[in-house]
């Protein structure tokens, strides 16, 4: 595939080889606005919004991948392949099932678990284990002691239903899985198949084990700052 490719209307060279990747536009928007200088938008094919810039005189990316693992496969995989990417962050908020972690709390995910069928398509002869790059994990665990963060490593759920009628997620507890989200599942299987880097880092914003804490939208939205600046800090 050449491009501009059918998700992606940038050119070659203006991605930098770090993208971060959060679900929601909006929130590209805030952190190219907020974060980064001299920012530039790159991309916003459907609304997707894409920006380059630079963060403390490195150069730095950011663009929304959208909800579940179907979208953040196609725009990682177009990332990785087609625009030289070397690593995906994904910043973005999970619901915990470990009765450890509570709101604001950060899950710097090791491994991803899920309820979808991504992989499948590699006609594997077993089930694969998705997992981080173990560069940006190491990082990203030392930024986040260095910040005074409350965190957990681990391995988070992936899943492909948000509403799910068999309310299976504390189920997954039992394994140590520590929260629930739906997209890094497909994000670790495009980097091993490419041999690129990647990395999911989460927000707690619910909880399944403490259904009375909740955050209003300002609170939710400033719990997702020290999640950002770790991931601008590792790119």
């Amino acid at each position: 595939m050449s491009i501009p490719t059918p998700h992606i209307n940038a050119k070659l060279g203006d991605f930098a080889e770090t993208v971060l990747m959060p679900g929601d536009p909006k929130r590209s928007k805030m952190i190219a606005e907020k974060f980064l200088e001299d920012a530039v938008l790159v991309n916003d094919v459907r609304g997707v919004q894409g920006y380059t810039g630079t963060y403390k005189g490195k150069r730095v990316s950011v663009m929304a991948s959208g909800m579940g693992q179907p979208a953040i496969g196609i725009y990682s995989y177009e990332l990785f392949a087609f625009y030289d990417v070397k690593n995906i962050i994904r910043i973005g908020s999970c619901g915990s099932i470990d009765p450890e972690l509570h709101l604001q709390d950060i899950v710097i995910a090791q491994g991803a678990c899920t309820n979808g069928f991504y992989a499948s398509q590699y006609k594997l002869p077993g089930t694969f284990a998705p997992i981080a790059s173990y560069e940006l994990l190491e990082k990203a665990v030392n930024e986040a002691r260095k910040s005074g963060a409350n965190f957990k490593v681990g391995n988070i759920l992936s899943s492909d239903t948000f509403y799910d009628d068999a309310q299976s997620g504390l189920d997954w507890c039992k394994m140590g899985v520590l929260g629930i989200e739906m997209e890094s599942a497909a994000l670790y299987c495009n980097a091993a198949r490419l041999g690129k880097n990647a990395l999911c880092i989460c927000t707690v914003s619910d909880s399944l084990n403490h259904p009375d804490e909740v955050m209003t939208a300002e609170e939710r939205q400033e719990s997702l700052l020290k999640m950002i600046e770790i991931a601008l800090e590792i790119a």
